[in-house]
């Protein structure tokens, strides 16, 4: 059933969320935004800088470590994508999800093997593959497909406004507790999230649009899913994967890589305040930048917006290379915001325009998102074996040299998505099957 407060919808218009639901989005993306990406760069600066060489630890194992998360974690995208698709409780599993998340990194101050360190983290990946597509889903089920693009701007936006916050406080507070003030933190953000998930009301997330089902005439049931198949077959979809991976690949291990140096510029007393400072002026950069993406997104289009992102960020990676005075870096720093800024609100918007009308907006996600996975796992990997072999200083040049490369493959190949870009081919007419009322 499609009424919402006495307001019936006919497709994706006239969709009047309540003030309730759309508070509840804003206070979800705000507390999610430290516990859906785990430790972070915390991680490396933690295992450096309090664990060390005497117990193993140095850029190498770091990375791996990481890569090994990152790939429990890509593994578990589809699979959660299609959970989210399926499921009718989809607040319940973001709480599980964030409850998952932040035991996995509660644990870490008190066990130091490499075997157990890898399995908590990987089951932090595991969890946190649930929040990309779970959060888009909530979205486009409240409020639509025509109010998709800006709403997904101000999700980020707060998003990024909660990542400001928690690394703000992480900051000013590591240097008088150290460090391990990062975990608590998340253990409060976390419990913030449940209450933020509550806030919600179930009644007002339409499964249906949710999942990317056109359903343009509320007197009639909406058409079923498409087959797997269709993922296969679309071939923008699965450049737009490849131009993910590039993404991720380019830019996942540079705020790593400068925290690492920081921690043997600065020691390891400063390291964690000085990373925090780094993540609150790229997020305080985030946050307009996303708003205004998810507001122009319709109007510029996707691809101009898509292009600029890489462009700064290899010009990032080769900026690094010029300076490694502490205030300098964190400068450079602040170019994170508008890259990640804009990937952060398109990624859904690409991937809802790619994927409309099939029934399969979120196991799309998630395919796509394994991918964005692969190149971010192996991000730091790679950096961290540049950097043992060779320095900091060919690392980030290795890594802009790829967002180079990304950038010509979008800028040739990728279509535009939004409006004004080529049409996509209408799905096959099949028999409407009703669907149960919910």
């Amino acid at each position: 059933m499609r009424a919402i407060q006495g307001t019936e919808t006919v497709g994706d218009i006239d969709r009047t969320p309540s003030p309730r639901a759309l508070l509840g989005l804003d206070a979800l993306n705000f507390t999610l935004a430290d516990v859906r990406d785990g430790l972070g760069p915390y991680l490396a600066i933690y295992l450096i800088a309090v664990r060390g060489p005497d117990q193993g630890w140095n850029e190498a194992t770091t990375g791996v470590v990481m890569t090994i998360a990152g790939i429990a974690g890509l593994v578990a995208q589809t699979p959660a994508g299609a959970l989210i698709d399926r499921t009718g409780h989809k607040r319940a599993v973001v709480i599980a999800a964030a409850v998952a998340v932040t035991l996995s990194c509660l644990v870490l101050p008190w066990i130091s093997n490499f075997y157990l360190v890898t399995a908590t983290q990987s089951l932090a990946g595991v969890a946190g593959a649930i929040f990309p597509p779970a959060l888009a889903a909530i979205t486009l089920g409240i409020v639509g497909p025509a109010a998709f693009s800006k709403r997904i701007g101000r999700n980020e936006g707060f998003n990024h406004a909660g990542n400001a916050v928690a690394a703000a406080i992480a900051g000013s507070t590591a240097y008088l507790f150290g460090p391990i003030v990062v975990f608590w933190l998340m253990a409060a953000l976390a419990i913030l999230s449940v209450g933020a998930a509550l806030l919600v009301p179930a009644r007002e997330i339409d499964d249906d649009l949710a999942r990317g089902l056109d359903c343009e005439d509320a007197r009639e049931p909406c058409e079923q899913p498409s087959g797997w198949a269709m993922l296969a077959e679309n071939r923008p979809l699965l450049l737009f994967a490849v131009l993910c991976a590039t993404f991720h690949l380019a830019n996942a291990a540079m705020l790593t890589s400068v925290g690492q140096l920081l921690t043997h510029i600065s020691g390891k007393e400063h390291a964690t305040s000085l990373v925090a400072i780094c993540i609150v002026a790229a997020q305080c950069v985030m946050e307009p930048i996303a708003v205004f993406v998810g507001r122009k997104a319709d109007t510029i289009g996707r691809k101009p917006i898509f292009l600029a992102a890489f462009a700064v960020l290899a010009a990032r990676g080769v900026l690094y290379t010029l300076s490694d005075h502490p205030f300098y870096l964190m400068a450079v720093q602040c170019l994170d915001g508008v890259g990640a800024g804009i990937y952060g609100a398109l990624f859904p918007v690409v991937v809802a325009d790619l994927t409309r009308g099939s029934g399969r907006f979120n196991v799309a996600q998630g395919a796509v998102a394994t991918a964005q996975g692969i190149g971010a796992s192996l991000s730091a990997s790679l950096a961290g074996f540049v950097i043992v072999s060779h320095g900091y200083g060919a690392a980030f040049l290795t890594l802009a040299g790829i967002a180079a490369a990304g950038f010509a493959l979008f800028l040739f190949a990728m279509p535009e998505t939004g409006p004004g870009g080529p049409r996509r081919q209408p799905r096959p007419s099949r028999p409407a099957v009703a669907t149960p009322a919910r």
